[in-house]
């Protein structure tokens, strides 16, 4: 009956608000996270939306560095660009300094094939017209078969699980939030490629909360600040 129940609300989650598209964003113009390893703060990462003739872009900033008694072991720094078109995904394009290894995506709409072509540090080709990046804001991410990492293009193939509604508690304020699951759908992936995640979406506004993640540690984002 549980899952029965689980199935219904994740039915009517993702029909509703496909129904919608981006328009539950309409009035956000900022989105910033903290970004904890091992409950230590580490970095940040925001997002800023523009409009313009109904166009939508999103700029991503992330930034963060690991360090140990004073010495950095790991930095990373990202910067991405996400554009839309009448609600309609057009291109992305993002730059990703990892420890001083470069990375890159360029994903563009093709009209004529009716499919998207990544131009990626690991992956070069066309991918599915419903494949959605991995920027993670956008919950209609849920209902995808596969997101395109937003580091090198790489496609990971996805199976989402509802685990349900759930209060959280973020700087003080409380949410009711839906609880979501990230796996990948390839089981013969090896451990470092296999997406393993959770994302919390707040139930009222459907806006980004939180994600939970293992690797090498343990990895959250916490919004910390919302125009």
């Amino acid at each position: 009956m549980k899952k029965i129940l689980v199935s219904i609300i994740l039915y009517f989650f993702l029909n509703a608000n496909s129904f919608s598209h981006l328009q539950h964003y309409s009035e956000v113009n900022y989105l910033e996270y903290d970004l904890f390893r091992n409950n230590d703060l580490i970095g940040s990462h925001n997002y800023e939306f523009t409009r313009n003739n109904g166009n939508l872009t999103v700029k991503s900033v992330v930034n963060f560095k690991i360090t140990k008694l004073g010495i950095d072991l790991y930095k990373y720094y990202a910067e991405s660009t996400e554009n839309y078109k009448n609600n309609v995904f057009n291109s992305f394009n993002s730059k990703t300094i990892q420890n001083k290894k470069n990375k890159y995506v360029k994903i563009n709409l093709n009209t004529e094939k009716n499919k998207l072509y990544i131009n990626g540090s690991s992956y070069k080709g066309d991918g599915d017209i419903d494949f959605m990046v991995g920027t993670w804001w956008n919950h209609e991410i849920v209902s995808a078969k596969a997101q395109i990492s937003a580091i090198s293009g790489r496609i990971i193939e996805q199976k989402v699980e509802f685990l349900g509604k759930k209060q959280i508690e973020l700087n003080g304020k409380n949410y009711e939030a839906l609880h979501f699951k990230f796996l990948s759908s390839d089981e013969t992936l090896p451990d470092n490629k296999k997406l393993n995640t959770d994302i919390w979406y707040d139930a009222k506004t459907m806006i980004w909360l939180k994600a939970r993640f293992v690797k090498q540690g343990n990895w959250e984002y916490r919004l910390k600040k919302l125009n």
